[in-house]
This record gives C-alpha cells, structure tokens and sequence, in this order.
C-alpha cells in the first residue's frame, strides 16, 4: 500500500479502530462504529486515511506453519562481510523476496540482519542455506536456531490506554 501522507495524529477514535482490526480485520465496520462510537461510513473514512498514511499496512490472514506444511520455524543471525549500501540493500532485497522469510530485520550488535524462517524439512532448510548463505559471497557467517515451541507469535502493536473502546 502506498503512502500518500506519511505523518497523521491518531486520536482515541483511531486507536480503538486500530485495537479491534489487530484482534479481528475482518470485524464489519458497523460493528467497530458500534464499538467506538462512530458511524460506520466514519470508521471507513478513518480506516482508508490510516491506510494511505501507511499506519495500516496490510489485511491479512495469520495462518499456523505447522497445518500448511511448513512445521519447522528457524531463527537465523546473518553476519555480512561488508556494509556498503549497495551489498546492505541487495540483501534486504534477497531476504525479502524469499517466501520462506517471515521476518527480516537489519539490527545492531554482532549480527546484521535476523530472519525468521519457515521450512517443510531440514533438507528444505540446508537448500535454503545454500541459496541464501552460501550463495551470497557477501555473507561472512550466519547462526542458526531452531524453535521447539512456539509460545507466542504475533505482529500485534500495543496501543496502550487511549485505545479502549467506550
């Protein structure tokens, strides 16, 4: 979704309309409106405003790994070998076209870039490994760890009190 106006105030009204599409996107407008005190085409109003500022960036369904054939969630630390910008953004391209990456994030500290993987099995995973890691002559090492429980998984952002619907 593209941005058109990168910086708008949320109010209260925003914030409860925000809280209830990170629990359900598919709730009818109507029953937000309801929720928040405004009328259904105000929500819609405030929904596509948030949405062309970019604060609402996609609608979608969060689907378990596991029951679609994708069992194993792999946490990888990516160490490059050099940070120009160029060889920085020709990674994050890489990564973020590679549908087995959830996740990538470019971070401080030790590691460069941590991803959050999917993959069907081990062999699935060490293709992966080749293609990515050892195929990239700019990756100096990445570490690799495997989840054995997920615990919580989730991309909801806490919006604190100002968010409670009336």
């Amino acid at each position: 979704m593209a941005k058109t106006n990168p910086e708008i105030a949320l109010d209260s009204f925003d914030l409860a309309i925000l809280t209830i599409l990170q629990n359900d996107n598919a709730t009818p407008q109507r029953m937000i409106g309801e929720a928040v005190n405004l009328s259904a085409p105000a929500v819609q109003r405030r929904i596509k405003r948030m949405e062309q500022a970019g604060v609402i960036q996609a609608n979608c369904a969060i689907v378990d790994p596991a029951k679609v054939g994708q069992p194993i969630t792999i946490f990888v630390e990516v160490e490059v070998i050099s940070e120009t910008a160029e060889l920085i953004d020709a990674a994050k391209a890489e990564f973020s076209a590679t549908p087995e990456v959830q996740q990538c994030y470019y971070v401080t500290g030790e590691a460069d870039f941590i991803l959050v993987i999917v993959a069907a099995t081990m062999a699935d995973y060490e293709a992966l490994t080749r293609r990515l890691f050892f195929g990239n002559s700019n990756v100096k090492k990445f570490r690799t760890f495997f989840a054995m429980d997920r615990v919580k998984v989730g991309l909801r952002v806490p919006l604190g009190d100002k968010a409670r619907a009336s």
